[in-house]
């Protein structure tokens, strides 16, 4: 029986909203255009229009997930 455990995958089983949704709990939109430099992250932010950005420009998909570890990391440093 395979299993879809991908134990080397940090990002398995985290959907991009739910990273999208993390990482505004932590910065503000303005932050977060600093950080990745995403103009939807600027112009108009939203929940919706970063996500469909996000979907169809890998590049910048890349960014806010390579983000979103850095910025997991960081609190459980912060915590231990």
């Amino acid at each position: 029986m395979k299993t879809n455990e991908q134990p080397n995958n940090p990002l398995h089983g985290v959907t991009l909203a739910a990273i999208l949704d993390y990482l505004t709990e932590h910065y503000t939109w303005e932050d977060l255009f600093y950080r990745v430099r995403i103009n939807c992250f600027l112009e108009n932010p939203s929940k919706h229009s970063s996500l469909k950005f996000l979907r169809k420009t890998l590049w910048a998909r890349k960014r806010v997930e390579e983000l979103y570890l850095y910025t997991l990391e960081n609190e459980r440093s912060k915590s231990t």
